[in-house]
């Protein structure tokens, strides 16, 4: 495996904002890919692992330092589903860190890049459309019980960071803060919202609130939510964790679940202006990125607007 950055993630969070990727399905399926599997992105771990390599790596040159890597999508559960055994999930989840890290090295050679295994919720494996709604009628308990057989094996392959994301209600962010305690990896958790509330109802204060005081969680923010709604929710969680915030809003287009498509218009660029993004950073934005249908031009352009703000 290509080596990993010299210094860890939280150190350069202290020292300033970093470049997140953006959207891996959409940048996969502009390569020509077919996401219509029920595994999504993480299907080509299995049939086309290049395919995911050329995507990282075109995010990289876009100017991305941190890059979230397939497992999204992918559980023991899911991959059972295909006829795929314990063992040979647990190469594919590792694979993805592997997948990141030889991207970064190849297209950035002596340089710091970071690679964060995103760690989907419970919701992405019914893909169904939950994963926008939460509340899955599970126990914290059960939920930890899923999460936790992956999370073990993508912490073997020794990312710098677990990516909690798209995470739409406290009880699982609970579920998820409990299944990471002691893999020795450090964690950033990354709620879905819609408005002032996560995905499931609850008040962003208290849902940020759950990580303070947690050593191992060393961002909190939002992702996979509209750029209007995720202003504000940078200084809240500012504010009630007292952490560097990770923010990776979507385009400004929403999904359709039922039609399985995107509507609306994209404002993902607008938004990102040198003025937006200093706004932000002052607010305490380190991590900044996008989601769906944010692409390599976008993290370009947001690389350069971080390049135009203060020192």
């Amino acid at each position: 495996m290509s080596p990993a950055p010299t210094v860890p993630l939280a150190a350069a969070l202290a020292r300033g904002p970093l470049v997140l990727d953006g959207g891996l399905s959409n940048q996969l399926a502009a390569q020509g890919c077919d996401l219509s599997d029920a595994l999504w992105s993480a299907r080509l771990l299995a049939d086309d692992p290049g395919q995911i390599e050329q995507a990282h790596a075109a995010y990289v040159r876009a100017g991305a330092q941190v890059l979230i890597t397939s497992s999204y999508q992918a559980t023991f559960e899911g991959f059972a589903r295909r006829g795929l055994g314990r063992p040979q999930a647990a190469e594919l989840l590792r694979r993805s860190v592997e997948l990141a890290r030889s991207a970064a090295e190849k297209e950035a050679p002596g340089k710091d890049v970071w690679v964060a295994a995103s760690v989907g919720p419970y919701g992405a494996f019914l893909a169904d459309g939950s994963e926008y709604r939460g509340r899955y009628g599970l126990s914290v308990a059960e939920l930890e019980r899923f999460h936790r057989p992956r999370i073990e094996a993508l912490a073997e392959a020794e990312p710098d960071v677990l990516a909690l994301e798209t995470v739409p209600d406290m009880e699982e962010a609970e579920a998820l803060l409990r299944a990471v305690a002691g893999c020795g990896v450090p964690v950033w958790l990354s709620y879905s919202v819609a408005g002032e509330r996560t995905r499931a109802g609850q008040p962003l204060q208290e849902a940020f609130a759950l990580a303070a005081g947690n050593d191992q969680v060393i961002a909190v923010g939002v992702n996979c939510c509209t750029p209007a709604d995720a202003v504000g929710a940078v200084r809240t969680a500012a504010e009630a964790a007292r952490k560097p915030v990770v923010v990776y809003p979507n385009s400004g287009e929403e999904w359709d679940a039922a039609a399985r498509s995107w509507t609306g218009r994209p404002a993902f660029s607008a938004d990102f202006t040198a003025d937006r993004v200093t706004t932000w950073c002052a607010a305490g934005a380190r991590l900044l990125g996008g989601c769906c249908r944010v692409g390599p031009g976008d993290i370009a352009a947001l690389a350069r607007a971080l390049d135009a703000g203060p020192e």
